[in-house]
């Protein structure tokens, strides 16, 4: 993208000085962003996009996803016995974002009784890690 992005400066004959002024940005920032740095944020390039009248890309989107490795929006705590017992402290809902629960796993993981992980609950562990990183083992 950022290679695109430098293109059509160019071929609008506009000066990086002016384009990232534009932006809102710094040259320093628009460089980085024509070299294709993913450390720059997305509302940088958004603010580059606009200022040189590009349209947003679009993304790819998978035709289908796969219902049973896909992590659940809620999560709910009395469906997984291991992530009951680690939640205690958790009052006033029932359910966990998918970040929540990856959080309590990996801070707690040292209380899991492995052996009694069902295995509903060990798919929604590894893929929790999996999607979330973090230092307790997949199971």
């Amino acid at each position: 993208m950022g290679e695109k992005i430098r293109a059509r400066r160019k071929a609008l004959g506009v000066n990086a000085i002016n384009t990232a002024e534009s932006a809102g940005i710094s040259r320093v920032t628009l460089h980085r962003i024509e070299k294709g740095e993913a450390s720059v944020t997305m509302g940088a390039y958004l603010n580059v996009l606009a200022a040189l009248g590009l349209p947003l890309p679009e993304a790819e989107v998978p035709s289908a996803i796969d219902v049973e490795d896909a992590i659940p929006t809620r999560i709910k705590i009395d469906d997984y016995p291991q992530l009951r017992q680690l939640a205690w402290q958790v009052h006033g809902t029932d359910t966990l974002t998918p970040v929540e629960a990856h959080d309590i796993y990996e801070r707690n993981w040292r209380h899991i009784d492995a052996s009694k992980l069902e295995a509903r609950e060990r798919h929604l562990i590894n893929s929790l890690q999996t999607g979330l990183g973090g230092d307790f083992p997949h199971v």
